[in-house]
């Protein structure tokens, strides 16, 4: 696995792998992964955030997105999760940043289990204008 710069050439992989692994991470959100969300995402997201993917011989399989130090976005394609990608990509923005931030779903029960076994803490909560459903704030300290 190789972790590199996104090129918009990576944009049709980049999208649907994004589409998949968040309709699969927030199902109670409606119209997650398609719509505007999808239109916000290619317009805003792949042209204003610091995107980084994960490569597996040649095929993205991951979206790293920083804004800064805070990780705006980590998404991995569903058939490729549990294998250490998502743990590779959180590690290159540590090393990028020291210190980070994210935000993530009270109701992404999988993703915040992984982000507490990545050493995140919380630092706070608030309601997400858009979608109406908590966000908790995580840390994760340099190492």
């Amino acid at each position: 696995m190789i972790i590199r710069n996104y090129r918009t050439s990576d944009e049709a992989a980049v999208v649907d792998l994004w589409s998949r692994a968040s309709k699969l991470a927030h199902p109670f959100i409606e119209g997650e992964g398609e719509g505007e969300r999808a239109r916000k995402l290619r317009e805003v997201y792949l042209v204003e955030a610091d995107n980084w993917v994960a490569e597996i011989s040649g095929r993205v399989v991951g979206l790293l997105g920083l804004l800064g130090s805070e990780i705006g976005g980590l998404f991995v394609t569903p058939e490729e999760q549990g294998r250490g990608i998502g743990r590779t990509l959180v590690q290159h923005a540590v090393n990028l940043h020291g210190t980070v931030t994210l935000e993530v779903y009270e109701g992404n029960t999988r993703a915040r289990r992984f982000y507490d076994r990545m050493g995140f803490t919380e630092q706070g909560r608030r309601i997400d204008e858009e979608t109406g459903h908590v966000l908790i704030t995580l840390r994760r300290l340099a190492t």
